[in-house]
């Protein structure tokens, strides 16, 4: 067999791989994968094909992890915004109830809010900051 057939055999397993587990870094070691297969195709040697792999793997896998540490992890799903239309909409409170809870009239349905613990509960506009349950976790707008 030859090597770039042992190549882009090897891509196609780790693109197969990476399909059925989620994980997007295995896509960048395929990159390096194809790399050293067109490095076989240009007439490399075996050593230069696997330094090839190495280096232009490693190189996307360390280049995709300072991406996502610079863009930060996403907030969870229930205080995206992405996930929940509800996240940074305004709501009206009229009053609180003594448990710390308030009942209020949203999208047309009777929701309960919540208060951040250690925040002094008041009336007057809220945004929903998150959604925890059924109930709308808000801070003062």
């Amino acid at each position: 067999m030859a090597e770039t057939t042992l190549w882009w055999l090897l891509t196609g397993g780790a693109v197969a791989v990476e399909l059925l587990t989620g994980t997007f870094y295995l896509l960048m070691l395929a990159i390096g994968l194809a790399a050293a297969a067109i490095a076989a195709h240009l007439g490399a040697s075996t050593v230069v094909q696997i330094v090839v792999a190495a280096l232009v793997g490693c190189g996307a896998v360390v280049g995709w992890h300072v991406k996502r540490s610079r863009i930060g992890a996403e907030p969870r799903a229930e205080a995206n915004p992405n996930v929940n239309l509800d996240i940074g909409e305004v709501i009206q409170i009229t009053g609180w109830n003594p448990d710390g809870t308030a009942d209020v009239q949203y999208r047309g349905a009777h929701w309960t809010a919540i208060h951040r613990a250690g925040v002094s509960p008041s009336a007057g506009p809220h945004r929903v900051a998150e959604m925890v349950g059924n109930r709308l976790l808000v801070d003062k707008a």
